[in-house]
């Protein structure tokens, strides 16, 4: 009686292998036709045995598990999450090459589908992308760095935080070795994947000039980030500390100073900004926008000769920087406006008349180099038509009494504002 029992089992035990076998193998056909209706049936069905199941068939059934997660629909964020999920529970040598091609269709879609969503301006959901491409493989850290960034771009900022956090401690620096050569057909230079596929190409003829080299650090970029949200969450001094340990790191870097000097107009202290600013102009001499920035805060500080000498280098360095053209005129118009105060307190006498009068010409004055500077400015930059450049024109030759010329930029300005 015992043994018939025994043989029982046996039989029992048999009869489920060979159906986990079966199920698991069908999953497999289905998937590979495209029938996931049909490869889900039998992945359910093989999951009954689960709790019984080899080792061998176990990561068998989790793999085609994930594949069927992955490919079922059109694998929106869930599914993908359920398929990592699987794929993790798989092992094996004798499944190597299809973890890991898996593993690469999983990674591919998930990149591929984060920058797709940034096209979209979806910036969350591409941060989620990333991210879950970077816990996939992460070896590749420049995902965590995309996650980082795009949630940025999504204002979640505590988020970003997080993963910049994570990138500094693994002292990550994104730094590439770039391949390019010239294409002898346009005469242009490519970048191309790898060094392998560029020196094809030259040795094929269809391309010289053949060079490496190295892409920037993103170092700089995720310690700005940091130290703007720490400034943003209140939390000051770490947010100078970052830039401390960055300038440290690399004291020559540009970029670092300008952010430091951002950090330090969040907290406004202008006056130490205005310093890094020009600290940075005078390691990169050709930048308009240092210029630009150190001209506005001198003007905000009232060192109005310094905002001039600093607003005309942007000019020189772009003379189309509109901005600054703007500012050197708002500059004359307000010292211009200055002398209204005297001019309130005279009296009625001769000589109140005539003080009024020299100082009402003096005003003009202001008014008219005001007005000199931002109508060379359209002279000299005849595609650019400024709304804010035409209107304080407009106000200025107004306040002048130039009829004629004020006429002209209200028609200016009545085509502008038609196009918008």
């Amino acid at each position: 009686m015992k043994t018939y029992f025994v043989f029982v089992i046996a039989l029992t035990l048999s009869f489920s292998a060979v159906a986990q076998k079966k199920e698991i193998k069908t999953a497999t056909k289905e998937l590979v036709k495209g029938n996931y209706e049909k490869a889900g049936a039998a992945l359910d069905a093989a999951e009954a045995f689960l709790g019984s199941m080899e080792e061998k068939y176990k990561s068998q059934y989790y793999l085609q598990r994930s594949i069927y997660y992955f490919n079922k629909g059109e694998a929106d964020i869930s599914g993908i999450l359920k398929s990592i999920k699987a794929l993790k529970l798989v092992s094996g040598s004798a499944l190597e090459q299809g973890i890991n091609d898996h593993t690469q269709n999983l990674k591919a879609h998930l990149v591929n589908k984060g920058s797709s969503l940034i096209d979209a301006q979806d910036y969350k959901s591409s941060a989620d992308y990333f991210e879950n491409a970077y816990k996939l493989s992460p070896s590749d850290t420049i995902y965590l760095f995309y996650a980082a960034s795009t949630a940025v771009n999504a204002k979640m900022y505590d988020r970003s935080l997080s993963m910049y956090e994570e990138l500094r401690a693994l002292n990550f620096t994104g730094i590439e070795d770039n391949f390019y050569a010239t294409n002898i057909e346009t005469q242009g230079e490519e970048l191309f994947a790898s060094k392998v596929v560029r020196d094809i190409s030259v040795k094929s003829k269809s391309h010289v000039n053949p060079r490496d080299e190295k892409s920037a650090s993103k170092f700089p970029e995720i310690i700005k980030n940091m130290a703007l949200i720490y400034v943003q969450n209140g939390e000051n001094d770490k947010a100078l500390e970052a830039m401390t340990v960055a300038r440290e790191n690399d004291p020559e870097n540009v970029g670092l100073i300008i952010s430091e000097a951002n950090v330090y107009l969040k907290l406004e202290q202008d006056e130490k900004a205005s310093e890094l600013f020009k600290e940075a102009l005078s390691k990169s001499p050709d930048n308009a926008d240092l210029a630009y920035n150190i001209g506005v805060l001198s003007m905000n500080s009232d060192k109005l000769d310094d905002a001039e000498i600093y607003l005309n280098k942007a000019l020189v360095i772009d003379p189309s920087y509109a901005k600054a053209a703007l500012n050197l005129s708002t500059i004359s118009v307000n010292n211009g406006n200055a002398l209204n105060d005297k001019m309130n307190t005279l009296g009625t006498s001769r000589a109140d008349f005539d003080k009024y009068d020299e100082l009402k010409d003096e005003k003009n004055k202001f008014f008219e180099e005001g007005a000199k500077l931002l109508s060379d400015f359209l002279t000299s930059n005849p595609e650019i038509l400024n709304i804010d450049i035409l209107t304080q024109l407009k106000n200025i030759y107004s306040a002048l009494g130039e009829t004629t010329k004020e006429n002209e930029i209200k028609e200016k300005l009545a085509g502008l504002e038609s196009q918008e």
